[in-house]
């Protein structure tokens, strides 16, 4: 199991992943927010991040709001972010652009 990322290490990743933010409400949480271009495309991002988190065995949560699907994702088992977070988040953002779906961002989140 990977090791909890330091503040440091965590925003020098976030550089590399300007989708992500840390969660101003819990500094132990990456989010990311997309708008599809209509529901069945952000279904689609779902499934995809779905497939990604089930082969990777880390899950983010998924909160799906007509075509905005936000993602928020942690190592609850450690209580923070570790380097698993950082590819999930590379990955959740590899099958956004693929799909073109964009990165929305989220007024409630601080980088």
């Amino acid at each position: 199991m990977s090791r909890l990322l330091t503040d440091e290490e965590i925003d020098r990743q976030l550089r590399d992943l300007p989708d992500w933010r840390r969660d101003a409400a819990d500094r132990a949480v990456i989010t990311a927010s997309f708008t599809a271009p209509d529901f069945p495309t952000g279904i689609r991002l779902v499934d995809e991040v779905a497939d990604v988190a089930q082969q990777m065995d880390h899950h983010p949560d998924i909160d799906i709001r007509w075509t905005t699907v936000r993602l928020a994702v942690s190592t609850h088992s450690k209580g923070g972010l570790t380097q698993l977070d950082v590819e999930l988040a590379h990955r959740v953002s590899q099958e956004a652009a693929r799909l073109g779906v964009e990165a929305t961002r989220e007024e409630t989140s601080a980088g």
